[in-house]
């Protein structure tokens, strides 16, 4: 079946979230239904319901159109009341963004720190000391 109309335009998101799956307490996942909401559908509610901004701010974070944030919106809320009320997993994966996080990597030998764009994979050396020596920092919330 052929697709028509405008593609998706991709949302920003601030990340990717570091834990991406809920369940009830006391049921095996084997024995639950899943949810799947996708990432845009959480940074949307985060940034109206969480960091309380009004929905022509939290669009323009996304780079899309009121309309396209209240879908969005609208969609993420939806599954999530179904999964909270009907005990059903909650899985937080996929959809259509980019994502505007940094990952700050630390040399052990030179202690230089340095950002590198989220999905470019670990670097394999200090770009200050050529050192292989070097970790990931911790993010501080």
């Amino acid at each position: 079946m052929a697709r028509f109309g405008r593609p998706r335009c991709p949302r920003k998101v601030s990340g990717i979230p570091a834990v991406d799956y809920f369940k009830p307490r006391g049921i095996p996942l084997v024995d639950l239904e899943t949810v799947q909401l996708k990432v845009e559908e959480l940074e949307s509610i985060r940034l109206v319901d969480l960091e309380g901004l009004n929905h022509e701010e939290a669009a323009k974070r996304m780079n899309v159109s009121r309309k396209t944030l209240w879908r969005d919106l609208k969609s993420g809320r939806k599954k999530i009341a179904g999964a909270l009320t009907e005990g059903k997993s909650i899985q937080i994966k996929g959809g259509n963004f980019v994502t505007t996080e940094k990952r700050i990597f630390i040399c052990e030998d030179c202690n230089n720190e340095w950002e590198e764009p989220h999905g470019t994979g670990r670097p394999k050396k200090c770009p200050k000391c050529a050192s292989e020596n070097i970790r990931r920092k911790k993010k501080v919330m």
